[in-house]
């Protein structure tokens, strides 16, 4: 038996705005999220997004052709209600920062990687009032407790929609300091995203490039870049 594939039923999709932001109306009947809530975001940008996935789509729905749709409904059902929950998930990794962690030897990977990656917490310091310190080697060394209160302070000052995306930069780079470089876009995404692979190309470099290591790094980018520019449709106004 084949699956059963939800099909498109409406002809237009338009947005309009309501008394807490825009939603997006299929034929006039509003878009719900997977757990029947209404659909509503902060921005017309974000809903003209939205609904430009909905009007893109064929005869047959691809959900996994609707990112800006799929980051709603995941900001609406699932970061909302458990938004601690979240935001302690996400500032945990303040303490095992990616750029935190160095190289011992060979002198021209740890010179490297305080090259690229030292600026980024300089930035930190002075932009998020918090100095994480490198170490040398993978085993885990507490950070300054006044540094990861001040992350945490900053992230949980983050709004649902935020953080939605904000989880898939932190997560994808590996590091709390480049998703906060790349939401408030101190530098640019393909910078922090080259900076998050430092490790990676040090390594294709030396052996040479895994094809399926390759495609899925490019299936990790694509996400980094979508949570980037949901982001910024959300901000603007």
């Amino acid at each position: 038996m084949s699956e059963w594939k939800a099909k498109r039923f409406w002809k237009a999709a338009e947005t309009e705005q309501v008394e807490d932001g825009w939603t997006v109306r299929l034929d006039g009947r509003a878009v719900k999220t997977p757990a029947k809530a209404a659909l509503v975001v902060p921005t017309v940008a974000l809903a003209d997004a939205i609904a430009a996935e909905w009007d893109a789509q064929d005869d047959v729905i691809d959900p996994l052709s609707m990112p800006f749709t799929r980051t709603a409904n995941a900001a609406i059902d699932k970061v909302a209600p458990q938004h601690a929950e979240v935001v302690d998930m996400l500032a945990a990794y303040g303490d095992a920062d990616l750029l935190c962690y160095r190289a011992a030897a060979p002198t021209e990977l740890v010179l490297r990687q305080a090259a690229v990656w030292d600026p980024y917490l300089d930035w930190a310091a002075d932009a998020l009032g918090a100095r994480l310190h490198p170490r040398i080697g993978l085993m885990h060394e507490p950070q300054d407790e006044a540094a990861l209160k001040t992350l945490w302070h900053h992230t949980h000052a983050l709004s649902a929609y935020e953080l939605a995306c904000f989880h898939d930069l932190v997560s994808l780079t590996g590091s709390l300091v480049l998703g906060f470089a790349t939401a408030q876009a101190d530098a640019s995404a393909n910078e922090i995203w080259s900076a998050s692979r430092l490790d990676e190309t040090w390594q294709e470099e030396q052996w040479g490039v895994d094809e399926e290591a390759q495609e899925a790094a490019e299936v990790k980018k694509s996400s980094y870049f979508h949570a980037k520019n949901f982001l910024e449709a959300m901000r603007e106004r």
